[in-house]
């Protein structure tokens, strides 16, 4: 390992685990704190938004990427981190400030709802240190293992951004 792998790595690993961990203690809370006096439905269109961005902008950089275009990639990148990273600071403001809403459809799209929002929050978890370790790999040079990590990292990010708006148009009739 060198020399910047050894701060790094535990970094990335650091926030891998405590940024899960936060938003569960902050879903449990007994009690909600309502910071901007928002509604219901004010945070999770913010997310919607983001969300799509995050989502067009992988497909950008990729593209970017496909056509040797590494700075235009790298760029776009840095840019989807950087709604991610603003979706990540707004999504715990909203648990602090909002109670859940619950879900309220019946019948088959109940089940696709779910499988969705199950299957959305399982790779948001694995997301966090998958993405951290492709920017650092990417940003720090080392194209090889920054290649290796970011064929799973897009794919599951991709998913993710793309589930995140699609968990807010099945939702929306509940805000």
């Amino acid at each position: 390992m060198n020399t910047s792998d050894k701060v790094a790595v535990p970094v990335i690993i650091g926030l891998s685990l405590a940024v899960p961990l936060i938003v569960l203690i902050l879903m449990l809370l007994p009690e909600r704190y309502n910071l901007f006096g928002t509604d219901s439905l004010t945070f999770p269109t913010f997310h919607g938004i983001l969300n799509f961005l995050t989502a067009f902008l992988l497909i950008l950089g990729y593209n970017f990427q496909l056509n040797k275009q590494f700075t235009k990639h790298r760029n776009t990148m840095i840019a989807a981190f950087g709604l991610s990273s603003i979706f990540l600071v707004s999504y715990v403001l909203s648990k602090i400030s909002n109670e859940p809403v619950p879900y309220g459809g019946d019948g088959v799209l109940r089940y696709i709802y779910f499988f969705i929002l199950i299957t959305h929050i399982v790779l948001s978890a694995i997301i966090v240190p998958l993405v951290l370790f492709t920017m650092y790999r990417g940003l720090s040079g080392d194209y090889e293992k920054h290649r290796k990590v970011a064929r799973w990292t897009f794919p599951i990010w991709l998913y993710v951004a793309v589930t995140g708006v699609l968990v807010f148009v099945l939702m929306y009739p509940y805000y």
